[in-house]
C-alpha cells in the first residue's frame, strides 16, 4: 500500500481565539476527505491576541468596548457558533451553573506550556494540549492564566503535572514564545489563524474545509510530491 505525502502545517494562533478552533476544525475535515491521499503533520506556533492583557483578565463586554468601541453582537456571535458546530466544535458553555461570564486572559503561559509539550512530547501530544486548551475557554470558561488550570488541563490529557509545573516557571521558554513571536511579525503574520504549509504557502484566516483541500492538493501539485 502507498503511502501518502506528508506536508508541515504550522498554525499560528491563540487559545483566546475562536476563529482558530474553527479552522483547525475545518482543517481536520478537509484531512479527513483527504485521508489516504494527503496526511499531515501540525504544530502550534504562538500569537497573543492580547500581550498586554492584565493577570485578572478582562471580561469579554468591557473587552470589546475598550478595544472596539462597541458592545458585543449576539447575530455574530450566533454565526459564529454556527460556524463551529457545522465544522464539529460546541463552542457554548458546557461548565457547571451558574455560567460564568466571559473574560480574556493572557495566554502566555499556556503558549509556554504548548511550546514545552511540543518540544518534550511531539506534535501529537501538544495538538491535544491546546485542543483541551479550547475547550477549557470556550467550553469551561476557565482561567488559562492561572498555573494551577495550565497544570490540571496538561495531567488531564497524560502529560506529567511536575513537569508541566517547571516548565511554566522556565524562562528559557519565555524566550522562546517571544522569539516564536517576532518572527511571526517579521513574516507580517498579523492575524490568527494562520496557516503556513511546507514554510513556504500561507492560508490567513479561518476557510471551509473545501478551500482547505483544493490548497493541500496544489501544494502536493507545485512541490512535486508523490506517495511512496
Amino acid at each position: 500500500m502507498s503511502t501518502p505525502p506528508r506536508l508541515s502545517i504550522e498554525i499560528w494562533s491563540d487559545v483566546m481565539c475562536p476563529w482558530c478552533v474553527i479552522g483547525y476544525r475545518a482543517l481536520t475535515r478537509a484531512l479527513e476527505t483527504l485521508d489516504g491521499e494527503i496526511a499531515a503533520t501540525v504544530r502550534w506556533r504562538p500569537f497573543e491576541l492580547n500581550p498586554d492583557m492584565a493577570p485578572e483578565g478582562e471580561e469579554m463586554t468591557a473587552h470589546i468596548a475598550r478595544k472596539y468601541g462597541r458592545a458585543p453582537d449576539p447575530a455574530a456571535t450566533a454565526h459564529m457558533v454556527d460556524l463551529a458546530a457545522r465544522v464539529g466544535y460546541d463552542m457554548r458553555y458546557l461548565g457547571p451553573e451558574p455560567e460564568p461570564k466571559r473574560r480574556l486572559w493572557n495566554t502566555l503561559s499556556a503558549h509556554k506550556l504548548l511550546r514545552w509539550a511540543l518540544d518534550t512530547a511531539g506534535p501529537e501530544a501538544q495538538t491535544r494540549l491546546k485542543l483541551a486548551l479550547f475547550d477549557a475557554h470556550f467550553q469551561q470558561r476557565r482561567n488559562v492564566s492561572d498555573p494551577a488550570v495550565l497544570i490540571a488541563v496538561a495531567s488531564d490529557i497524560g502529560l506529567d503535572p511536575i513537569a508541566a509545573e517547571s516548565a511554566l516557571a522556565d524562562d528559557r521558554l519565555t524566550h522562546a514564545v517571544r522569539s516564536e513571536q517576532a518572527e511571526a511579525r517579521e513574516g507580517e503574520i498579523t492575524g490568527v489563524p494562520a496557516m503556513v504549509i511546507e514554510d513556504r504557502y500561507l492560508i490567513p484566516g479561518a476557510q471551509e474545509p473545501d478551500v482547505y483541500v483544493s490548497v493541500l492538493r496544489r501544494v502536493v501539485a507545485r512541490a512535486g510530491l508523490e506517495q511512496a
